[in-house]
């Protein structure tokens, strides 16, 4: 079984930017995918899910379509735009800074 983790403050953006960053997606295969590639780790709900994707959307970081699933049902599909796939770069480059000091700071010994 494996456990999940709460997602750390301003870390939900960067996982959804990246997981439309091959393809657009529906907000359940987003969802879907997020847990996929973090193998369970990370679970995000739906309100947490379509909070992000909508705020982000007014941002101009995404756009969306209505469109049909592969199990023919409506759904609102999201892919990133110009300005989302520069928020995507500078977020990935924030999080390798932080994870980067955090990880030096763990790998100190401790007195």
């Amino acid at each position: 079984m494996t456990k999940t983790t709460d997602l750390l403050p301003g870390t939900l953006d960067l996982l959804i930017l990246n997981t439309l960053a091959l393809q657009s997606r529906h907000g359940v295969g987003v969802a879907d995918r997020l847990a996929q590639l973090t193998r369970g780790t990370f679970q995000v709900g739906p309100g947490s899910l379509f909070t992000s994707l909508h705020r982000m959307e007014a941002r101009g970081w995404l756009a969306s379509e209505w469109s049909t699933t592969e199990e023919g049902r409506r759904a609102k599909f999201y892919r990133l735009t110009a300005s989302g796939r520069r928020q995507l770069q500078q977020e990935t480059a924030r999080w390798k800074t932080i994870s980067g000091a955090v990880n030096q700071a763990l790998a100190l010994p401790q007195e």
